[in-house]
């Protein structure tokens, strides 16, 4: 899957969730092993793009770091959610 593709899944996941939709920024760095995709939101929307204990921010991880490629020689992918409360 492209970039541009996990990027817009990304979005595509994240949005509904959010109240404050037009603050998300999704940044993509790339180092060594893997794809790091670090969701910036409004401070209000951390603890639901988190949820309780955790959960959603689990599910979002599972769905996009099960998009990788199965080669040999790909990089990971990483969700990372940037937590400004701390």
């Amino acid at each position: 899957m492209a970039e541009t593709d996990i990027e817009s899944l990304i979005r595509s996941l994240v949005i509904p969730l959010l109240k404050q939709p037009q603050a998300l920024s999704i940044t993509q760095k790339d180092d060594g092993r893997y794809h790091r995709y670090i969701i910036d939101v409004a401070p209000n929307d951390v603890g639901r793009l988190i949820g309780r204990q955790g959960h959603v921010a689990a599910a979002l991880r599972t769905v996009v770091e099960g998009t990788q490629s199965r080669r040999a020689n790909s990089k990971r992918v990483r969700l990372l959610i940037n937590d400004h409360r701390h």
